[in-house]
């Protein structure tokens, strides 16, 4: 889960060394991943009107139903420490 959404965020953004995923368990099937990226590449992943995070969410959960998970992800800029 968390190398589909890094793939995904790394391919969107101009700097892609500054991506990184955390994966938080919640409870066993409940899932977060917090997408950090740079600030400057916030845009690119949240897109006009958030089209693109919303995207980005739908794959994953679809994804994480497949296989028994709820599935939420946190966009942030690497600004937004912890």
């Amino acid at each position: 889960m968390k190398d589909l959404l890094l793939y995904i965020a790394r391919n969107l953004v101009e700097n892609p060394d500054a991506v990184s995923v955390t994966e938080i368990r919640r409870e066993e099937n409940d899932i977060t991943l917090e997408l950090r990226v740079a600030p400057e590449d916030m845009g690119k992943v949240i897109g006009r009107q958030g089209r693109i995070a919303k995207e980005i969410r739908t794959v994953l959960r679809s994804v994480g139903q497949r296989d028994g998970l709820r599935v939420s992800v946190d966009i942030l800029d690497m600004d937004d420490a912890g």
